[in-house]
């Protein structure tokens, strides 16, 4: 039987151009995020791992139509709403693969591609509140793949000194970068992301290069809200002129 969509919305996320969101498939502030720290270039050829409805190939489309760029999910329901986004967008150069990344995907030849990009889950198999739907507790919980399993699949689709971009929860960063080199995924840049000024970081955006050498640069934090709760001139930069209707709960969820 043929997955189907009980119920979607199409979210505007630029100038005739969204992304569809279902109640199992959703997108945080963190996706926006990592979408603009990869900072595709115009002759870069991409895969984003556990895409999801599609939202970071859907920016990285936005503002390069022409990139050519694999989404790969293993639900079948996510592979259709990101396909279905980047068709009504006139996004020929994406093309959603229904795979298990932690086996050869064979649409894509092995290291045969310059940026992979991966918002994770966040939490190991179980740990924190166990989510109500199957579609929900792959997003959130490591029961499909294990960052491990995510780095080695970003390793063997990468050329040499290709970019893997990733977010994870600060309390998972040793883990992070363990498994980053251990993939021969050389961490290379580091960003933490705080709500406001002197809190706590809740998000860290990690950069690195396969078969790159040792040497960290660490950026500054990125603030989301001023003292006043408006966004700061960087994220008013980051989300543009759109208005996302991001999962804010979703995005700062901590493992309880």
């Amino acid at each position: 039987m043929e997955p189907r969509i009980i119920f979607m919305k199409r979210e505007p996320i630029g100038k005739n151009c969204g992304v569809y969101v279902s109640h199992e498939y959703r997108f945080g502030t963190d996706a926006v995020l990592l979408s603009h720290f990869a900072a595709q270039r115009q002759k870069d050829t991409v895969c984003d791992l556990g895409c999801g409805s599609g939202i970071i190939p859907m920016l990285l489309c936005r503002d390069n139509p022409h990139l050519k760029i694999f989404g790969v999910d293993i639900q079948k329901e996510a592979c259709l709403l990101s396909q279905k986004a980047a068709d009504e967008n006139g996004f020929s150069g994406f093309r959603a693969l229904c795979a298990d990344l932690r086996d050869p995907i064979a649409e894509i030849p092995p290291h045969s591609l310059s940026l992979v990009t991966c918002n994770p889950p966040y939490k190991k198999a179980g740990a924190g509140l166990k989510n109500e739907t199957a579609e929900r507790r792959i997003a959130r919980h490591e029961e499909c793949c294990t960052l491990p399993q995510v780095a080695s699949a970003a390793a063997r689709l990468l050329k040499s000194g290709g970019r893997f971009t990733v977010c994870h929860r600060p309390e998972r960063l040793c883990d992070l970068l363990c498994a980053l080199r251990e993939a021969r995924l050389e961490p290379k840049r580091l960003r933490t992301v705080a709500q406001r000024q002197n809190a706590e970081p809740w998000l860290i955006l990690v950069e690195a290069r396969f078969d790159g050498k040792p040497g960290m640069r660490i950026d500054p934090t990125l603030i989301i809200e001023d003292e006043n709760g408006a966004l700061t001139p960087e994220m008013k930069a980051i989300y543009g002129p759109y208005k996302f209707e991001a999962d804010e709960n979703e995005a700062m969820q901590t493992n309880e």
